[in-house]
């Protein structure tokens, strides 16, 4: 028996990989967050262990998925996204690996490229952007300004937009153009989404209605998104 940490994509529940779907049809207890689609919970077999994560802390869940996996019981951890991009798998990871007990990581499809996409934002372009970084914005006093603002290419955000007006503001004082296109993708992939567009300078007031969970992207693809909600009408348009 096994501890499965699974992704279950961005949002839509059509964006699990089969093989995490597989798990979750068949697992004994399932540990899910609340950014995992209800549709997939509801795929676990009606006599699993259902243990929704948000009333934990990380200790907490590291001991249930210890204990339930030296039971020798399937365990599948539902996570959002991807389990190892900010989504504390490593972590897990690790506490299965220190307790002796067996794991599997399985992939999921990430917010960091399926959310822009969904909103008709590729997040490297040729011509435009080479490289793309991935950031927190959980904590603004630990973004590293200086590295970001001289970076080519294209930023993305997580769990940045409670602190948007400050990071914007920080970019732009080390020297991040004011001008450069950027954009808010709030619940991406799902029947929720939302998205403004704007700049750098006026991106936080842009996105002053969204609600999280929601992506920050900001470089010159997003001046493409037009174009492309244009010849693709499935895009989600921006307010």
């Amino acid at each position: 028996m096994t501890v499965h940490l699974v992704g279950a994509g961005p949002g839509d529940p059509g964006l699990i990989t089969v093989r995490g779907l597989e798990l979750v049809r068949s697992c004994d207890v399932l540990v899910y967050d609340r950014l995992a689609a209800p549709e997939l919970v509801e795929e676990a077999p009606d006599d699993a262990i259902r243990i929704a994560r948000d009333p934990l802390d990380q200790s907490a869940v590291n001991g249930l998925l210890v204990g339930f996996g030296r039971a020798g019981l399937d365990v599948v951890r539902l996570k959002g996204g991807d389990p190892f991009v900010f989504g504390r798998g490593g972590e897990e990871a690790l506490a299965l690996a220190e307790a002796g007990v067996r794991f599997e990581v399985v992939a999921g499809v990430s917010s960091l490229s399926a959310v822009p996409a969904a909103a008709g934002v590729p997040v490297t372009h040729r011509g435009l952007a080479s490289q793309a970084i991935l950031a927190s914005g959980h904590d603004p006093r630990a973004v590293d300004y200086e590295t970001l603002a001289r970076a080519q290419g294209t930023i993305v955000l997580f769990m940045a937009l409670a602190n948007l007006p400050e990071i914007a503001a920080g970019l732009i004082e080390h020297g991040r153009d004011p001008s450069t296109p950027a954009a808010v993708i709030a619940s991406g992939t799902t029947g929720e989404q939302e998205s403004a567009v704007s700049t750098l300078a006026a991106i936080a007031d842009a996105a002053a209605e969204l609600d999280p969970p929601a992506l920050v992207v900001i470089g010159e693809v997003v001046a493409l998104s037009e174009r492309l909600r244009t010849a693709a009408p499935s895009l989600v348009a921006a307010d």
